[in-house]
């Protein structure tokens, strides 16, 4: 049982239950069977327990276990659904009136979906009577069970060997038709099973339902059905159990870490290589984890939030990697009523996965990464309806979707009054946020940006932060040149208020920026092409490792900061024109938390930077007083194998102060 539910097998076919044995109100001796049935949510068909164990004593535990007990009444009519027996393993009926009465596989799947439904981790417990023609009568087998238990008694055997000796007596009484009756019972309950088996894939599309899922929902299946909740994947979901603080909708993904341990050098005298080898073998230790940056966000700002505030949007395939991250999911704690599991009716539905191959010194050698499922599966209502379900404070969308999804996320965020943060992922991917736009399209061969938006502009921006490294910023910053969202003019109209003069002669703007960062961070373009990105994400936070993190964003007229003398050095532009919402513009380093000599892996740094920043922003905090405690985080996450630390944990009480401090 404990293994199904692992593998997220829902229906366990086997011969017959342990329960509690005769005496065992004496003995206690009472089998593990009926308390892992109390508290593994698995479906068992068995023909009953074995016959010469207490019967009606087994059902009270099951019942004071909270386990349904139901007994497949085999075609008899409604009238006479009432009278049926629970079985006695090798009897059809056992004198004891079973608790519940189910007609067929369907009934029983109907049952079990329920259950999913609401989310009740007690096992189930439908018991299938042995074929009539396998089946020892009543009485005979009564009389073997009774003698067979009796000199069990005589001799003193109890506990674990009481059982098989039992069972070793009654094959000898019965003259070995028990054997051949218990073959059958077990070809018959297997055969159920796989019958409730098919009929609960029919009844939820091949996907799973997983508690906290939605209680309302739209779509019929061809019968006319309603369909069940969260199955649909195209359907609306209107309720959600509770709203959450921070929303993420990103990737997850199944990780493998493969580190060379280093071989035997080759020739004599010569040193060991430090790199693996091409073309064949080689030594090394691989680990397993969950990643994707979606994951990796949501985990970290799980870690420093209330439980239940955090939800992850995501999705996996019918596969052993899915399998594997669901379970993970679970057991951390986090939200994944709205991780989707899509089944092989869909293509190219392999879960994602990252492969990193490192030398001995755990630099990256190699990497592959298969994120397929992100972009060639649209869900857009669902996405939305995600959205409103979860009414977010924060919705962080990252990279690994399409253009169009993207721009879905984005939308659905701002119509349900939610702050948008953008993930860039990568380089290449962070140009996603900039599809090219119709002016530009002449130039580039991108037929399938023919629903292309531009971004809402400054002060109705659809993209409140985002939090590049120096390369995806300024992979975001040529995409927006090239594809045509810093030519019109309402953009420039933003930027001239800014009052900085960029496009000019002087050297003043840049003499700022290396006051404020430094002259390689300046040569490096990070101040010019956040200001250039200000008008559609109003505040950028570029994470430049070891060298800290730079916060560029958009002053109000009435931002306090634009009058205190101890944040003047960090104001780089004043409004020079009539612009009713720009003051100006503050840009600040906030140098590293510390330097980490003993660098265990960066795999996740800049995750969890971005995950707890944004749980402190949905507590009320501002930016500013947040990026310490953030890179803190990151530095956690450096010194440890995982990608988000379980010791970000410890700065829980460390967000909320900052969030506070900032009201």
């Amino acid at each position: 049982m404990v293994l199904a539910r692992l593998a997220g097998i829902r229906v366990f076919g086997t011969g017959g239950l342990g329960g509690v044995h005769r005496g065992g109100e004496s003995s206690m001796d009472v089998s593990a069977d009926l308390t892992e049935l109390g508290r593994t949510r698995v479906a068992v068909v068995s023909s009953g327990c074995k016959g010469f164990l207490d019967i009606p004593r087994t059902l009270e535990v099951l019942e004071t276990q909270g386990v349904l007990v139901a007994t497949f009444s085999d075609g008899t009519d409604e009238a006479g659904r009432k009278g049926v027996d629970f079985p006695a393993f090798w009897v059809r009926e056992s004198g004891v009136p079973s608790p519940a009465v189910v007609r067929d596989e369907k009934e029983a799947a109907a049952i079990i979906l329920a259950q999913e439904r609401l989310g009740i981790e007690s096992g189930l417990l439908f018991a299938n009577p042995i074929p009539k023609r396998f089946a020892i009568s009543r009485e005979e087998m009564e009389s073997a069970i009774q003698l067979a238990v009796a000199e069990a008694e005589e001799m003193g055997i109890t506990g674990s060997a009481n059982t098989p000796y039992i069972l070793k007596r009654i094959k000898e009484l019965t003259q070995g038709r028990s054997v051949s009756a218990n073959k059958a019972l077990v070809q018959s309950n297997v055969a159920r099973a796989a019958k409730i088996a098919v009929e609960l894939a029919k009844m939820m599309g091949g996907s799973p339902v997983t508690p906290r899922t939605v209680t309302s929902y739209s779509g019929t299946d061809g019968a006319g059905i309603t369909s069940p909740p969260g199955l649909k994947l195209d359907a609306e979901v209107k309720e959600e159990s509770h709203p959450v603080d921070v929303l993420v909708a990103g990737s997850v993904a199944l990780d493998l870490n493969c580190d060379y341990t280093g071989g035997a050098a080759p020739l004599s005298g010569t040193p060991a290589s430090l790199s693996p080898a091409l073309h064949t073998s080689n030594p090394a230790t691989i680990q397993q984890s969950v990643g994707g940056v979606g994951h990796n966000i949501a985990l970290a700002a799980h870690r420093v939030s209330e439980e239940g505030k955090v939800r992850l949007c995501s999705m996996v395939g019918d596969d052993i990697a899915g399998s594997t991250i669901l379970s993970a999911l679970h057991r951390s704690g986090l939200d994944t009523s709205c991780i989707r599991q899509l089944g092989h009716e869909y293509p190219s539905t392999r879960t994602a996965q990252y492969v990193a191959v490192n030398d001995a010194h755990k630099n990256l050698v190699l990497a592959m990464a298969d994120m397929a499922i992100f972009s060639t599966h649209s869900f857009p209502a669902y996405w939305e309806s995600a959205v409103a379900a979860a009414k977010p404070k924060w919705l962080v969308v990252d990279a690994n979707w399409s253009e169009a999804d993207i721009q879905t996320w984005i939308s659905a965020g701002r119509a349900h009054g939610a702050r948008v943060a953008f993930e860039p992922v990568s380089a290449a991917k962070s140009q996603r946020l900039f599809p090219v736009l119709p002016a530009a399209r002449h130039h580039h061969h991108h037929a399938h940006h023919a629903h292309a938006r531009p971004l809402g502009l400054y002060p109705r921006a659809d993209v409140d932060l985002c939090t590049p490294n120096e390369y995806e910023l300024r992979a975001m910053y040529e995409a927006a040149k090239q594809r045509g969202h810093l030519d019109g003019h309402a953009w420039f109209e933003v930027l001239d208020a800014f009052g900085i003069g960029l496009r000019g002669g002087g050297s003043s703007a840049r003499d700022r920026f290396v006051d404020i960062a430094s002259a390689e961070i300046a040569d490096a373009g990070v101040p010019v092409q956040s200001i250039q990105l200000l008008p559609y994400v109003p505040t950028i936070v570029a994470k430049l490792g070891a060298r800290g993190a730079l916060l560029t964003t958009i002053l109000a007229p009435d931002d306090p900061r634009l009058r205190d003398p101890d944040h003047a050095r960090y104001v780089v532009g004043r409004c020079a024109t009539d612009h009713p919402h720009v003051g100006g513009v503050y840009m600040r380093l906030f140098p590293a938390a510390e330097r980490v000599a003993d660098v265990v892996s960066v795999n996740g740094i800049g995750d969890t930077f971005t995950g707890v920043l944004v749980a402190g922003l949905a507590m009320g905090g501002k930016v500013e007083r947040l990026i310490d405690v953030a890179q803190r985080a990151a530095v956690l996450t450096l010194q440890c194998e995982d990608a988000v630390s379980v010791e970000v944990a410890s700065l829980k009480e460390d967000v909320r102060r900052a969030a506070e401090e900032s009201r």
